[in-house]
């Protein structure tokens, strides 16, 4: 809840600026001897511009998607200097909204160079013959990073902390999971081996029972009763409760999107795979996700499946390695995947390289005849 506060609070702040400068800027306009229609000109462009900024900058949920931000920033652009030819020095303290906005949307370190070519931009209008006004250069720059520092850390801030929210909700996705398994495995080690006992038991008593007495029947259904629990019991643990693997991929899209994660799925029209299969690539899912948000600054999610006769391989790629190659690392939560991928007779594969991190998995859709295969401890063994 407090995290929530926190992205409203960032909000609000980033509305009162963005609207608190216009206001300044709009007196300005106002305040000059111009003629009717470039101030009716440039009220609509400051009505506008909002909406603009506003779209530029919002957190999540409310962000747009990579690609529209780019669009806005184009047109951010225009309209900030393409008005000073009317407005002269008035429209400078735009400036700082771009600047803002390109170290927002354009990847590191060409973000900062244009950054700062766009804070040195007012200075240079200064000196040409376009701007004129008694402000120096030193006002206009301090003012333009002011503001573009302003804006750049109210909305990083914003955007960690929807990060961190994306990432707790995935831990907790994670730790529900991981103690459903912990129950179903304890489920089939406890009442698994007591159901085994009553059966063996029972079984036992009906060599010493006559045929014909009542008690002769009842052992038999108890035996008969305890040998189908038991198997029930089998199957639930061998993962027929597992989260279906599209219900995974699609929480995986919305959780990635609300940390300002661009999500881009690409699997078969129509895919059934057997339960055991499906529960396992959801949990790679899951885990490539949860280390994406939680040890990462990755900006980009493809997540892909191929699926043929015999295997099914996904790959989880994403721009978060770190510039070393170590990628997100190889801690507990990807051996146990791994061991996990190798009882049913497939590989993993996670690689950082080229800025780039992913975790591959092929697993056969037939674990059973997999696991006879007398080459497959070999090819575990390669990973």
């Amino acid at each position: 809840m407090r995290m929530t506060q926190a992205t409203g609070v960032a909000f609000v702040s980033l509305v009162l600026l963005v609207a608190g400068s216009l206001t300044l800027i709009a007196v300005d306009v106002l305040a000059q001897p111009l003629g009717k229609g470039t101030l009716i000109s440039g009220m609509i462009l400051l009505i506008l511009l909002p909406a603009v900024l506003l779209g530029q900058y919002a957190p999540p949920p409310y962000r747009l998607p990579y690609r529209w931000r780019w669009v806005l920033l184009c047109v951010q652009a225009l309209l900030t200097y393409l008005p000073v030819l009317v407005f002269e020095h008035r429209w400078l303290g735009l400036l700082g909204f771009l600047a803002g906005a390109v170290l927002l949307t354009v990847p590191r370190p060409v973000s900062v160079v244009i950054a700062l070519a766009v804070a040195a931009s007012g200075p240079l209008l200064l000196h040409s013959n376009l701007v004129t006004t008694q402000r120096t250069d030193m006002s206009v720059l301090v003012s333009t990073v002011i503001t573009g520092g302003g804006v750049y850390a109210i909305v990083h801030l914003a955007l960690l902390v929807a990060r961190l929210q994306a990432a707790q909700r995935q831990t907790a996705r994670s730790a529900t999971h991981r103690e459903r398994a912990r129950i179903t495995q304890d489920l089939h080690d406890l009442v698994g081996s007591s159901l085994v006992s009553i059966a063996i038991q029972s079984e036992s008593a009906l060599l010493h029972a006559s045929p014909s007495t009542p008690a002769h029947q009842a052992l038999s259904d108890i035996a008969a009763l305890a040998r189908r629990t038991h198997g029930e019991v089998r199957d639930i643990a061998r993962g027929r409760v597992s989260t279906r693997l599209h219900t995974e991929l699609a929480y995986a899209q919305r959780v990635l999107s609300s940390a300002d994660v661009d999500t881009r799925t690409t699997f078969p029209a129509q895919y059934d795979l057997p339960a055991v299969v499906g529960g396992c690539l959801s949990a790679v899912v899951r885990e490539g996700v949860g280390n994406l948000l939680q040890h990462s600054q990755a900006t980009w999610c493809h997540i892909a499946a191929t699926v043929n006769a015999s295997h099914v391989r996904l790959s989880v790629t994403n721009d978060g390695a770190r510039p070393s190659g170590g990628g997100h690392g190889f801690g507990s939560g990807l051996a146990s995947l791994r061991l996990r991928v190798l009882a049913l007779g497939g590989t993993l594969v996670a690689t950082a390289a080229d800025g780039r991190f992913t975790l591959t998995v092929k697993l056969p859709l037939d674990p059973a005849l997999s696991l006879s295969d007398p080459n497959r401890v070999h090819e575990g063994s390669c990973m």
